[in-house]
């Protein structure tokens, strides 16, 4: 979890590489209606993500009932959302992926193709409820290294 721009899918993959699960882009998971929004750099409200939410829980949901384990990256950026998605699995972790404003907006200005556009990221600062309980990496250090620390602080 974290803004756009901290890292989640580049770390969340090869987390997943390295475990043998699968990765799930929570992203993919947005109505076209939210991915339009965002192109056009408008942030979006607590309604457009119920249905975004909804689905990650409902794949967090399937993953639990079949015993599988995998890596879902989402920004998940309240509290209320993270409650949402998680409820009272005792199984799901979450990893917060935290950097300061200025590398991740310079992070972001250089993709080219991503929805989400640089001008959003101040939004989403503003709504980020730092969590508690989750695992809390530095989003200077190299990817690999962020992995291992993962790893290790869930036992893994």
């Amino acid at each position: 979890m974290g803004v756009s721009g901290a890292g989640k899918t580049t770390v969340g993959k090869l987390l997943a590489l390295d475990l043998g699960w699968s990765f799930y882009e929570g992203d993919d998971l947005h109505p076209r209606s939210n991915v339009v929004k965002m192109a056009q750099g408008i942030p979006l409200t607590d309604e457009d993500r119920q249905p975004w939410l909804g689905r990650i829980r409902l794949l967090i949901d399937d993953l639990v009932s079949r015993g599988e384990s995998g890596v879902i990256a989402s920004s998940a950026l309240k509290q209320a959302y993270r409650d949402q998605l998680v409820g009272d699995e005792d199984d799901v972790k979450l990893v917060y992926l935290k950097g300061e404003f200025q590398l991740i907006s310079e992070r972001l200005e250089g993709r080219q193709d991503h929805f989400m556009k640089s001008g959003l990221l101040e939004s989403q600062f503003s709504a980020m409820e730092e969590p508690d309980g989750a695992v809390n990496m530095d989003v200077t250090w190299e990817p690999k290294s962020i992995v291992v620390a993962v790893k290790q602080a869930l036992g893994l």
